[in-house]
């Protein structure tokens, strides 16, 4: 894949291996420009030709959904007449989940996941129809695609409203329609959605709890990048080392005694994040390339000299799923710990400051715990949300096809929103610690050493500034998290 000189923002698309995560990234997430290579377009017209040619020279040869009926009818032997009918059948019947639907980013990931099966061949698609996939990307708006009620086989119920509109363009030809609807791009959209945001909350992440330890004025030792080897792997020396680098230089003077265990343990739990959104990174980048069309064909060589097709069960991802709970799992995890870290900021017995950070208070002038001190309250709401939306997804256990067929549905669809509710209630987590983080800061007179985290600080203190006597604070927490949500998405 290159970048088209004459127009920076036009990507083209030769192979499959093209299609990566920072293509989902300028592609769906920033819009960008797709355009076939007209080595593509010559490729997939030769294996259409040699398709089409297997056809003929094996009469007998079935092939799913072309010229053996599709579904429950996948037993009969179709007419040439039938063959040609179903040919042109459009991509309606499947359309039928409803509720809230995906952002723009997503099923512009899908449609790009989607060429997986056309740069090879493997689909029998036609240089027309991956034409048209391109103008669906560069031309918009995308058609809408329902997040919720899907619990079918494959991945059907989200491919036939998303490229209905597009079917009634032109008379659908032998194999078109399949090449549309079969296969597991959303699988791989979603995760790949999925780990691109989540690597864009672990910058957040980090620095959020960097504010924390400088708050709280953790030992530096507890953060000492000599550990990250130590404790080994790719994961801890990177969660060291980004501590160190939002840190910045240690103090000549510094809390002489260790701090609480859940300031002790943030590269651990950090490093697990890491670990979390690198194997969705992993698993996004096999999916995005990965040939999947039921039934696929697969070149002439040697021993089949015309090319062969085979039925296969590629349409379900049984990888998507696990590797997004993962995510949604960190986040639930790292709820606790800002739930945790939070905690220990407000507690005088732990940190050294004032209760509540109630700091030269009338006993008249609170009720005991002041704005700040109410705020566990809220997190642990939260943390709650968090680990409810990181429950397992398992395969769904309904058989939904009635006649035994599409027995099995695809587990990604519903791992998705609990990633993206997950994240979002995460987010909401950090903007209390951020506060309160803040708050011990100006109560302690302290900046921290970094630009980075000076300017994250600004950025809360201009949302949320520091609390010198009772507010209303939930309006102004929710409006900082929901920065904190726009930075992750920012140009989705």
């Amino acid at each position: 894949m290159g970048l088209d000189r004459r127009e920076p923002n036009l990507h083209q698309l030769n192979t499959r291996f093209d299609i990566t995560l920072d293509l989902v990234r300028r592609v769906a997430w920033a819009g960008g420009k797709l355009a076939l290579a007209p080595e593509a377009r010559q490729r997939i017209a030769r294996r259409r030709e040699e398709f089409l040619a297997l056809l003929k020279h094996d009469t007998g040869h079935g092939v799913y959904g072309v010229n053996q009926g599709q579904g429950e009818m996948t037993r009969y032997q179709m007419t040439e007449a039938q063959i040609q009918r179903l040919a042109r059948l459009k991509p309606f019947p499947a359309a039928v989940a409803f509720g809230d639907y995906y952002p723009d980013r997503v099923t512009r990931a899908i449609v790009l996941a989607r060429f997986a099966n056309f740069l090879h061949g493997h689909a029998a698609a036609t240089p027309r129809l991956a034409d048209a996939l391109v103008d669906m990307l560069n031309d918009g708006p995308m058609p809408k695609v329902a997040e919720t009620g899907q619990g079918g086989a494959g991945e059907i119920l989200g491919l036939y409203p998303l490229f209905a509109d597009l079917s009634k363009k032109f008379d659908l030809e032998l194999a078109e329609r399949g090449a549309l609807i079969n296969g597991a791009p959303c699988a791989a959209a979603l995760v790949a959605d999925t780990a691109i945001a989540a690597r864009r909350r672990l910058k957040l992440v980090a620095e959020v709890l960097a504010l924390a330890i400088e708050a709280f004025d953790a030992p530096r030792g507890h953060f000492d990048a000599a550990l990250g080897p130590l404790w080994g792997g790719a994961h801890h020396e990177a969660a060291f080392t980004e501590l160190n680098a939002l840190l910045g230089p240690t103090r000549a003077k510094q809390r002489d005694h260790q701090a609480p265990v859940s300031y002790r343990i943030i590269p651990a739990v950090l490093a697990q994040a890491h670990a979390a959104v690198g194997t969705a990174e992993e698993t996004a980048a096999t999916a995005l390339s990965a040939v999947t069309h039921n039934p696929t064909y697969i070149e002439p060589d040697a021993e089949h000299p015309h090319g062969r097709v085979v039925s296969t069960g590629g349409f379900h991802n049984a990888l998507a799923a696990p590797a997004i709970d993962a995510v949604a799992g960190a986040s639930a995890d790292l709820c606790l710990l800002a739930g945790r870290l939070v905690v220990g900021l407000l507690n005088g017995r732990a940190s050294g400051y004032p209760d509540f950070l109630l700091n030269e208070r009338d006993i008249s002038e609170s009720d005991g715990h002041g704005a700040l001190g109410y705020l566990p309250m809220a997190i642990a709401g939260f943390v709650e949300e968090a680990r409810t939306h990181a429950q397992r997804t398992p395969i769904p256990a309904m058989d939904a096809s009635v006649f035994g067929q599409d027995d099995v549905a695809a587990p990604a669809f519903l791992a998705w929103p609990k990633a993206m509710k997950a994240g979002e209630t995460l987010d909401r987590s950090l903007a209390v610690l951020a506060v309160v983080a803040s708050q011990a800061l100006h109560l302690t007179q302290r900046a921290p050493a970094t630009d980075r985290l000076r300017t994250l600080l600004g950025h809360i203190r201009s949302i949320v500034p520091p609390v010198e006597a009772d507010r209303v604070l939930g309006p102004e927490l929710q409006t900082l998290s929901e920065a904190f949500t726009a930075r992750v998405f920012e140009h989705a």
